[in-house]
């Protein structure tokens, strides 16, 4: 049962249109077997290039598709519906555009960011570290500065698209003292940086996610984003945008499983009705709906904060904590509906679930949203 969307143009409700075309031809058909067998999915990420899919929230400028946020998400939210790894890839990569696009020079703009944003690169982002997840202010990887730019030195975590990505956004400490951290574009053939094995993962098997470690790799120091000792701000910023993108992505998981309880519970039986009729199991898909719906309201109103120009960051945690919560509850409720087929890798529902879970963690961890949204509140 497809979304009925409120759009705020006719070019939305056709790039909508567009993007649920490509995903039912493109992405529909590779997703069970990629997963399966941890295949990069190449083909999907150059149908979604070509389409101009990759690059949406952008401006025009630099090769962008001038879209809201408001249509960007619920185009992100249309591709997880088909592949959760694909739109946490194309997430990342727009994530790992923005400190660019936000703080960037003018001449570092139009030298790059139209080769990033020309749908033949995908980007990578790489904040956390082994032993620095939610506490970012713990990094520990360096960038020494040198007469012409730094060396850094240091292993970089969890890292989507790690060793697939043409370029990463690299978060390093520039000050002796430990305090100072900076921003740094650094290409995928940077010498001095490789890559660790993929992580072997609950879900979204598709997309690597690896180590990365920097054995005295020099950066120009041309690539340095914004000021020396400005790059948490820059982070954090980012990290606004990039949980909306989670929040989209996560109610896109959980309508899935939706649909799919729904369509099966209209044609199983019990005790000669359709399950969907029985009170006890309707009132349960009640429930998944309410969440479904109330998840996207929370993320479409973050993100017309954000288009606004106003202040969006409680609202971004708050977007991300109920569609993650939501996106894991919809879709342990959906193997129920399922019973035991739920809990075979017959039907697409114990996927979802799977990856329903890491929505929860990453881009800031659910309880990390919590201590946002409360200091917010304390201000």
């Amino acid at each position: 049962m497809p979304v009925d969307r409120l759009l705020p143009t006719d070019d939305a409700r056709d790039l909508i249109a567009l993007t649920r075309d490509i995903a039912d031809k493109t992405l529909e058909p590779d997703v069970v077997s990629y997963e399966k067998e941890e295949r990069y999915p190449d083909r999907a990420f150059a149908a979604l290039g070509e389409a101009g899919l990759l690059s949406l929230p952008y401006p025009e400028e630099f090769g962008g598709g001038a879209q809201p946020y408001e249509v960007y998400l619920q185009v992100l939210e249309e591709l997880a519906a088909r592949w959760a790894a694909v739109a946490v890839a194309v997430s990342v990569h727009s994530l790992s555009c923005f400190p660019l696009f936000g703080y960037g020079a003018a001449e570092q703009q139009q030298r790059w960011l139209p080769e990033m944003l020309s749908g033949n690169m995908i980007g990578a982002y790489s904040l956390s570290e082994p032993q620095a997840g939610s506490d970012a202010a713990a990094l520990s990887c360096r960038a020494v500065a040198t007469d012409d730019g730094y060396r850094v030195t240091g292993t970089k975590a969890w890292i989507t698209n790690g060793g697939k990505a043409d370029f990463y956004t690299l978060f390093a400490r520039t000050d002796g003292s430990g305090s100072g951290v900076s921003c740094f574009l650094v290409p995928a053939d940077t010498p001095g940086l490789s890559f660790g094995r993929p992580e072997e993962k609950m879900g979204l098997r598709a997309v690597p996610t690896t180590t990365a470690t920097y054995e005295d790799a020099f950066v120009p120091a041309e690539r340095r984003i914004g000021a020396e000792g400005a790059g948490l701000g820059i982070a954090f910023a980012a990290l606004d945008s990039g949980r909306l993108g989670i929040a989209a992505i996560a109610t896109g998981i959980a309508q899935r499983a939706l649909t799919d309880a729904v369509a099966y519970a209209k044609q199983r039986t019990t005790f000669g009705k359709p399950i969907i009729d029985h009170q006890g199991l309707g009132f349960v898909l009640a429930d998944m709906a309410a969440g479904v719906d109330a998840a996207r309201a929370t993320y479409l109103d973050a993100a017309r904060r954000r288009d606004a120009g106003r202040p969006y960051s409680r609202q971004a945690s708050v977007a991300k904590l109920t569609a993650t919560d939501t996106a894991m509850r919809v879709t342990t409720d959906a193997v129920q509906v399922f019973g035991g087929y739920g809990y075979t890798q017959d039907f697409p529902v114990e996927r979802y679930m799977r990856e329903a879970k890491i929505t929860q963690i990453f881009e800031g961890t659910n309880q990390i949203q919590r201590l946002v949204i409360a200091r917010s509140l304390a201000r």
